[in-house]
């Protein structure tokens, strides 16, 4: 059974507030907001497995914290979607502003389209697929996680990066502080394919390349000063 929901009728803070008290079990197992008109925090904080469908674009920090739920919005995000998220899916069907999946620690976010500036910003576990191309300072300060760009990657790609693994199909920009391209072995290749088949993503993993971190900016080195 799917509970549809009328945003332009009903308060936000109200259907935040009952998709995030619906416990497993419950007989609304799925839920369809109408009308969303890109409002700002839709659906964060949810922690039960549910399912939500948005039936349209939304605005600022939509699917943030999100746990165990999977999020659909059937239009475009604006910034910080599915931001600081903990597990479950969240997948956009458009585009994505700027700094998506920013902070995530688990779950797998899908952007069908492309993604703006700093996609992945100091992700921290989470798995980011875009079938697109994204902006400039891509995975900024990533520290764990997978980052999947389809398409091409703006400049300062993985600026500061950590232990987070990014994989590029297209052309890059430019390369951020500490990132360099790395072997791309028959292992991650297949990691690569399994990712992008749980994103639903159609996409040869021969095709893409591998950048990780150089580790040189671990702990300051004054003969690396002018790269900090």
């Amino acid at each position: 059974m799917t509970v549809e929901i009328d945003l332009s009728a009903e308060p936000l803070s109200d259907v935040n507030r009952h998709l995030q008290s619906v416990v497993p079990g419950a007989k609304e197992p799925a839920f369809r907001l109408l009308h969303p008109d890109g409002r700002h925090a839709l659906v964060v904080g949810l922690t039960g497995p549910i399912e939500v469908a948005v039936a349209g674009h939304v605005g600022f920090y939509c699917a943030g914290m999100n746990q165990r739920a999977s999020v659909t919005v059937e239009g475009h995000a604006g910034p910080g979607v599915a931001e600081n998220m903990m597990s479950g899916r969240v997948r956009i069907g458009g585009n994505a502003s700027q700094s998506a999946g920013a902070s995530g620690r688990g779950g797998l976010l899908v952007i069908e389209g492309d993604a703006a500036s700093r996609c992945g910003i100091s992700m921290k576990g989470i798995d980011i697929v875009v079938g697109g191309s994204i902006g400039h300072f891509g995975a900024f300060m990533g520290q764990r996680g997978r980052l999947v760009v389809c398409g091409d990657a703006g400049a300062g790609l993985g600026d500061s990066l950590y232990e987070a693994v990014l994989y590029v199909r297209g052309e890059v920009e430019g390369l951020g502080a500490d990132c360099i391209e790395k072997d791309m072995t028959e292992a991650h290749r297949l990691e690569l394919a399994a990712l992008l088949r749980a994103a639903d993503i159609q996409a040869d993993a021969k095709d893409f390349r591998r950048y990780g971190s150089a580790r040189q900016l671990y702990n300051f080195n004054i003969d690396h000063a002018e790269t900090y």
